[in-house]
């Protein structure tokens, strides 16, 4: 009878602690979810604004300015890159989840 008092207090524990660490882990996930759409959303302004930048004709043919033109339309290109990482990233979970509510639904 005390082995199984044990075993339960020790079991109690360990469910604690898991779900402690459960629910510290999540909150951590959301404010990084968080961050990462916070800095999505710079991004696609800083994209815009460097796009109107880059429409606007050259009169100058320096090869200085035309260097820094061809470094701001590989800085814009590298913007586009990390908000598609980030946003496939999103969808992959997002599949993920549809799998295992359809896995969930099936059974």
């Amino acid at each position: 009878m005390t082995a199984l008092v044990v075993t339960i207090c020790v079991l109690s524990l360990c469910l604690i602690a898991s779900l402690y660490y459960a629910i510290k882990f999540s909150l951590i996930i959301l404010k990084v979810e968080d961050a990462i759409e916070e800095s999505l959303d710079i991004i696609d302004e800083r994209y815009k604004s460097i796009s109107k930048i880059l429409e606007i004709p050259i009169f100058y043919d320096s090869p200085q300015i035309r260097q820094v033109v061809n470094d701001i339309k590989v800085t814009r290109d590298t913007l586009l890159l990390i908000a598609n990482k980030f946003a496939s990233i999103d969808s992959e979970v997002l599949e993920e989840r549809n799998t295992l509510e359809e896995d969930a639904d099936d059974q």
